[in-house]
């Protein structure tokens, strides 16, 4: 890889120095937020230091807590009660032609034209017209062109077969209808591939998550995860996910933005910021923001106090939300001090592993009232339990407790148009939802091309199908929620606002981003359909604690 020059940077040299060779992640978004031709560029972070690890203060149990949680996230425990099909025969998986890592052959166009003229299109399992076309498979130019060049169809009726076929299968699932479902399970078997465009690994996800359902176990062996991968080939998976996919790079970018707009309005006093991170980049999204703390006036705080929260949420599931566990021996806060001290920067981190975030208040997390408080949560909180969202509510009013400087609040933005999503047909089809975009947008994030990388991405993603915890209920209803327990929200600087466009220029035209004023939040879209939203709270001073 090489370096491309830019205008001499005494830091930008410091850690250039270090880094021995590899290219820096140093976007310099406040003082031009259009420069962003190195804004992707993660290198630095698989170097591995281990500098200053006497400073990281890891509970005492988290080891054992953490081998807990990833045994969890590999064996999750049934959605929920199997229905009575156990006299239903299902497909055998060990029959089909080739396996689903590999190229599989055209599909006979007489036998589905045959097997559209039998059958009745008024059950809701009729196989869309055009999808047993010649799927792409690999580092193929038809991968590519199927992937890249996918904007007119995608998001509609003949562009995403996969839905059409997924869906109609769980809604017979949940009205018993067994034929039904034996049907669409072997033309989801025929069509599924883990290697093709996005609708076949959309069709091999969902038929997975299907059967899962239906037997109440792992019937197959399951992609790969977060938890199932090496340390080292995890972490670069994420940062080649961040350099090509705004998913969570955009998301993290608004985080940091919002923290340098609250600190700019704090008392100069403050010699302490605490940051407690509720997230999933795994420490990704720190380094960006300890370089700009750095370039303040007046330097950075005295101390920066880093709280990661990476305990189990309780529910009724027992299940971990996706993306939010690493893999056993990930140290990214040893590298993360590391960078903090070539960057001059008093780094504290602490991690909790052993709290669940229902059992969160301001002594465990050790705050006091001399620091800025911070929360940055992000994509964990809507794991909260479904079936009791007053469980929601009752975490934020917990962080309002905490009476925290700032709350960054970015959740997917899935709307829900159900009551608490109850059966299991109207969950799934939302799920299938989320997990489509995903794998849409990666597609076109690789440019149809194959990879280890891609497919860590987008197995930890799957997790999702089965996960009945993966249930959100869209920007609405989380600003009405804050709303309520005493936050108010703040709207984004302009420069803010105008470094997150640049970053996203960085990204795929398909990209958007919308300014909600009327909500304060910031939203990012893929094919005008909404991803997540990213949002800051205040405190309401006009609202006692309850």
């Amino acid at each position: 890889m090489t370096i491309e020059e830019s205008e001499p940077n005494p830091i930008t040299d410091h850690i250039m120095g270090w880094l021995e060779d590899s290219v820096s992640f140093l976007p310099s978004f406040l003082d031009d937020p259009y420069h962003t031709d190195d804004i992707n560029d993660y290198q630095w972070w698989t170097q591995g230091q281990n500098i200053g690890q006497d400073q990281l203060n890891t509970n005492a149990n988290s080891p054992n807590t953490i081998t807990n949680n990833i045994a969890t996230a590999t064996t999750t425990t049934p959605i929920n009660t199997c229905p009575d099909l156990s006299h239903l025969p299902l497909p055998n998986l060990s029959k089909k032609r080739k396996t689903s890592d590999g190229p599989l052959p055209k599909p006979s166009q007489k036998k589905h034209q045959s097997r559209r003229m039998n059958e009745p299109t008024n059950k809701g399992y009729a196989v869309v017209q055009g999808m047993t076309g010649k799927r792409s498979v690999g580092n193929k130019k038809g991968a590519a062109k199927a992937n890249g060049n996918s904007g007119n169809t995608s998001n509609n009726k003949e562009g995403k077969w996969a839905e059409h076929l997924l869906n109609p299968c769980a809604i017979a699932i949940t009205a018993g209808d067994l034929s039904r479902v034996q049907h669409l399970l072997y033309v989801l078997h025929e069509l599924a591939s883990s290697t093709g465009d996005a609708n076949h690994r959309l069709a091999a996800h969902g038929l997975r998550a299907l059967k899962y359902h239906l037997s109440c176990s792992s019937v197959s062996v399951g992609p790969i995860t977060f938890a199932s991968t090496e340390p080292r080939f995890f972490q670069l998976s994420l940062l080649k996910f961040y350099e090509l996919s705004p998913w969570f790079a955009f998301p993290n970018n608004i985080a940091n933005s919002s923290i340098l707009q609250i600190l700019a309005e704090e008392p100069s006093k403050s010699h302490t910021l605490h940051i407690l991170d509720i997230g999933v980049s795994h420490g990704v999204q720190w380094p960006t923001l300890l370089e700009a703390l750095t370039r303040r006036p007046g330097g950075p705080p005295k101390l920066v106090r880093l709280t990661v929260i990476s305990a189990t949420i309780e529910n009724d599931q027992n299940t971990e939300t996706p993306f939010s566990i690493g893999p056993p021996g990930d140290n990214f806060p040893s590298r993360l001090l590391g960078f903090a001290k070539i960057m001059n920067i008093n780094l504290e981190i602490n991690r909790l592993d052993n709290h669940p975030l229902q059992n969160l208040n301001a002594q465990i997390i050790n705050t006091s009232p001399e620091e800025t408080l911070i929360v940055c949560a992000q994509f964990r909180l809507h794991h909260l339990n479904h079936n009791a969202p007053d469980e929601r509510t009752e975490f934020l009013k917990i962080m309002r407790k905490m009476e925290p400087k700032g709350v960054i609040l970015s959740e997917n933005n899935m709307e829900c148009s159900c009551n608490k999503c109850g059966d299991y047909a109207t969950g799934f089809s939302r799920r299938v939802d989320y997990l489509w975009r995903f794998l849409d947008s990666t597609s076109s994030a690789f440019k149809g091309r194959e990879s280890e990388e891609r497919r860590v991405m987008e197995g930890e993603a799957a997790r999702a199908l089965t996960n009945r915890g993966e249930m959100n209920e869209g920007k609405e209803k989380w600003c009405e929620r804050m709303k309520g327990i005493g936050f108010v929200g703040e709207m984004l600087g302009e420069d803010a606002i105008d470094a997150a466009r640049a970053l996203l220029r960085k990204y795929d035209n398909n990209w958007e981003m919308r300014v909600d004023e009327r909500d304060m939040c910031v939203g990012l879209w893929w094919k005008g359909q909404p991803v997540s939203f990213s949002s800051l709270w205040k405190l309401d001073l006009k609202v006692e604690d309850s």
